[in-house]
């Protein structure tokens, strides 16, 4: 059975379709497989993983909808590993998931049937807390949070929190915090210092030892339409991701998972 984690922030910016492009890409180039869903209208993973979003068809939208399955939506990419795309016509699945029964569960619906395929899903979420969230938070069995070191962040995540609290609650009771990602991190920064000492004093084990660092390569990759590790594999953002899918499987392994 697949572990399914959803990439989640409310705040934009952070690094989320960065952290799920690389981390599928990292966890393919370890010999799992690996199905990444992009659930943004934005469709930015579904461009970083060098699909073409205005061509692709079935997407998200129809996965949600009821009118495809994963398997006929997915597309096998070069990096190794599988991509429910996404684009703009995602945006008008909202409206019409009102009308549909199971409007929150549509997603966990779709992935439990495929999840036997896989090692991981991981699921791309938009910016915002909207019933495209709730149906990967739903879906999910953890959250992974990436997040700057900046004081902003520090009360968007408070929020986030709090949402996967009442998801727990209410629609999803085996939804926990996977773990905290710092991102964009850059160690001459005092303030980004005081935010991590911070995050390590208040979270714990919750929080990743791997940091990944601001990186050049990390930003041009996706204008090429490939995770960094097959872009720049000796960068250091390349290297930082190989770092963090290592450091999953070894809390997998372990058994460890954070309430």
């Amino acid at each position: 059975m697949a572990k399914i984690l959803a990439i989640a922030n409310q705040k934009g910016g952070v690094g989320k379709t960065t952290t799920s492009i690389n981390l599928a890409a990292s966890l393919a180039k370890t010999r799992r497989r690996v199905l990444l869903i992009d659930i943004d209208p934005q469709g930015n993973a579904t461009m970083g993983s060098g699909i073409a979003k205005d061509a692709a068809s079935p997407t998200t939208y129809e996965v949600l909808i009821g009118a495809a399955s994963l398997d006929r939506a997915r597309i096998s990419v070069e990096a190794g590993y599988d991509v429910i795309p996404a684009n703009a016509n995602l945006s008008g699945a909202e409206i019409e998931l009102i009308g549909l029964d199971q409007r929150e569960r549509r997603l966990r619906g779709a992935v439990e049937a495929e999840a036997e395929q896989y090692d991981f899903v991981l699921i791309d979420c938009p910016p915002s807390l909207n019933l495209l969230t709730v149906n990967a938070l739903v879906a999910a069995q953890s959250v992974l949070i990436p997040m700057q070191c900046e004081y902003y962040a520090l009360e968007g995540l408070s929020a986030l929190v709090n949402t996967i609290r009442k998801i727990r609650e209410t629609l999803n009771p085996v939804l926990q915090i996977e773990g905290l990602l710092r991102t964009m991190f850059d160690p001459r920064n005092t303030l980004a210092n005081e935010v991590s000492a911070q995050l390590s004093r208040h979270f714990g084990d919750k929080l990743y030892r791997t940091i990944i660092p601001r990186n050049v390569r990390l930003a041009e990759a996706p204008s090429y339409g490939k995770p960094v590790i097959t872009y720049d594999m000796q960068s250091r953002g390349a290297q930082a991701y190989l770092a963090l899918a290592g450091e999953i499987l070894r809390r997998e392994e372990s058994g460890m998972i954070v309430p």
